[in-house]
């Protein structure tokens, strides 16, 4: 969009003037800390959530982002009924400044990584079924291949998970773009579709049955991942298909901890990755009680995909998990 690169003009032009535009920024006052405040309220979209997620006062965060206004003479944020929204400037100056804290953590990454002599440290986020079956080997041979490598996994939906990646929390993901989300900010590379199935306690009024249809389903409790995740419209999609009622009572939980526990505890039925079902199951400690219901439907996911962000290279042991892992991914697929 035009206005956004008139934005990004005006704020940064670039180099080949004879005034460097990022040392007068520096000289008229700009530091790292406003850097961090337009994150955060690009991220909270208000600016009391903003100073708290920089455990500072409104009052503090209000002069910062005055502050920063003076300095780029250009306006950042405008008021809206819920809070507050950058404009083209803020969204222009949002974006550098969050390339520039990106370059600063892994300045402080590789430094690290030199000075104690281990391999670096890779930020990896994954929806359930993948993590399971593709980051756990992958991890394994990293982990064995290069033992001062530190991996961080962190499971969680592709809602959240989309957004730590574009907050440089993560190095990528195995995930999905959300629908909200511009799919033109990242590299997408699909690496295989998920399925689910159903998993109830055993003893559980349904797990002996030999076929289990829609209609035996809605009378229970249900444990569901929270509203507007894929498995939990792709379930209410079947459901609403097949004319049969939602269920009634539903506890919502993104945590598979909960959900086997709650599971295990009562007749609830949980849709769950099938991978993760599979390894709860087999683990046969007290909270892998379960039990897989063999339905006469299938539950299939939109496929997932290795995700990293356009422009924002791979740290060498961030590339060296996402390569094993796409290798991992074509030594699984059908084709």
């Amino acid at each position: 969009m035009r206005l956004n690169e008139d934005a990004d003009e005006q704020l940064f032009p670039g180099e080949g003037g004879s005034d460097l535009q990022g040392i007068g920024l520096l000289r008229s006052g700009l530091k790292l800390s406003h850097l961090r405040m337009i994150v955060a309220i690009e991220e909270h979209k208000q600016v009391s959530a903003a100073a708290d997620a920089l455990n500072i006062s409104q009052p503090a965060a209000s002069r910062m982002l005055t502050e920063m206004e003076t300095i780029l003479k250009a306006q950042l944020c405008e008021r809206v009924s819920r809070g507050v929204a950058l404009t083209a400037f803020g969204r222009a100056f949002a974006r550098r400044a969050r390339t520039i804290l990106l370059e600063l953590r892994e300045v402080d990454r590789e430094l690290s990584a030199l000075k104690s002599g281990t391999g670096g440290s890779v930020f990896l986020g994954a929806v359930t079924a993948p993590a399971i079956s593709l980051a756990v080997p992958a991890i394994q041979q990293v982990s064995a291949a290069y033992p001062g490598i530190e991996v961080n996994v962190r499971v969680e939906t592709s809602n959240v998970l989309a957004r730590e990646l574009l907050a440089a929390r993560q190095d990528f993901i195995i995930a999905r773009v959300p629908d909200d989300l511009n799919p033109r900010l990242f590299n997408v590379t699909e690496i295989g579709i998920e399925k689910a199935c159903l998993i109830v306690r055993k003893g559980h009024p349904l797990a002996e049955k030999p076929i289990v249809g829609l209609a035996d389903l809605p009378h229970f409790d249900w444990v569901f991942q929270p509203a507007g995740t894929l498995l939990r419209r792709r379930i209410e999609e079947l459901f609403i298909a097949g004319g049969v009622p939602l269920p009634a009572t539903v506890v919502n939980t993104s945590s598979i901890l909960l959900t086997t526990a709650i599971v295990c505890g009562s007749n609830a039925i949980a849709p769950v990755a099938r991978d993760m079902a599979v390894f709860i199951a087999d683990v046969g400690a007290q909270a892998g009680e379960i039990s897989i219901l063999n339905t006469d439907f299938e539950i299939d996911i939109k496929p997932y995909s290795l995700i990293s962000v356009k422009g924002r290279a791979l740290p060498p042991s961030a590339k060296l998990l996402y390569d094993l892992i796409l290798q991992r991914s074509r030594m699984l697929s059908p084709d």
